[in-house]
């Protein structure tokens, strides 16, 4: 499959998980508040998992998509940006301990995927 054509199937695939998503997080949000503590609130809570799943889902497809040296890259880059959280968390859990005010788990995803974007663009410019 080409290139191009492979991009343009993957953004249809990610961004209408996205899209699904962003609709299941309102709709959950608000139903949500409407419940009482109970499981099915925490079923509704989780609801907008399904669409990250289908995400997920996008991103392993289009690296079976890929040729081996795009694939190669794509995997560095991630594996440097996984470090480069692992260690910002880690860091950041001493400094909870110092004072520091408590992070939501919710920043480990923004981190990665903006270190991973940064490595990648990186690369890309040395070429």
């Amino acid at each position: 499959m080409r290139e191009k054509e492979a991009n343009r199937k993957y953004f249809k695939e990610l961004f209408g998980s996205l899209a699904v998503y962003i609709a299941v997080l309102f709709g959950s949000i608000y139903l949500a508040k409407t419940l009482a503590p109970s499981p099915l609130r925490t079923a509704v809570v989780l609801l907008p998992m399904i669409p990250i799943m289908l995400a997920v889902w996008a991103i392993a497809r289009h690296f079976r998509r890929m040729d081996e040296y795009v694939r190669l890259a794509s995997l560095e880059a991630i594996a440097i940006a996984a470090g480069v959280t692992a260690g910002w968390t880690l860091t950041y859990g001493f400094l909870e301990g110092a004072g520091f005010p408590r992070l939501s788990m919710f920043w480990v995803w923004p981190v990665m995927g903006a270190v991973w974007g940064v490595v990648a663009c990186t690369r890309a410019f040395r070429k």
